[in-house]
């Protein structure tokens, strides 16, 4: 059975941050984000699983774009709730820190160390 995906308001306000970087950038980027990631929002409709980064917040990178999707699962009523569309080019300190995505210390270090091991793992691979 497939999962139903709501956004939250400050999810789709990253989305209008992202489409407006992109537009400054070249005329029509924007579009090109927000139909990418259009695209990424269907993946947890099928299969939610996706790494657990912190909080019981699962995480899916959109490849075309420095940005990452963050959502929860509800298992029993079958519903990903979109929390926020982060823009990992971005230094995490100065990501927003209100409702949607407190980071304390602790989160920040694992997410970060996460990122150190994903890296090294690559590097790896290409070596």
């Amino acid at each position: 059975m497939a999962f139903k995906v709501n956004t939250e308001p400050e999810a789709l306000e990253d989305i209008q941050e992202g489409i407006d970087r992109y537009n400054k950038q070249q005329p029509d980027l924007g579009r090109k984000f927000h139909s990418e990631v259009k695209v990424y929002f269907k993946k947890p409709k099928v299969n939610p699983f996706f790494q657990i980064h912190y909080d019981n917040v699962h995480c899916l990178p959109i490849k075309k774009y420095p940005y990452m999707i963050h959502f929860t699962i509800n298992e029993t009523d079958k519903i990903v709730t979109i929390k926020a569309i982060f823009n990992t080019s971005k230094d995490p300190i100065n990501w927003k820190t209100d409702k949607k995505a407190t980071l304390s210390g602790l989160t920040l270090l694992v997410w970060f160390l996460d990122c150190i091991a994903a890296a090294d793992f690559f590097d790896r691979k290409l070596k």
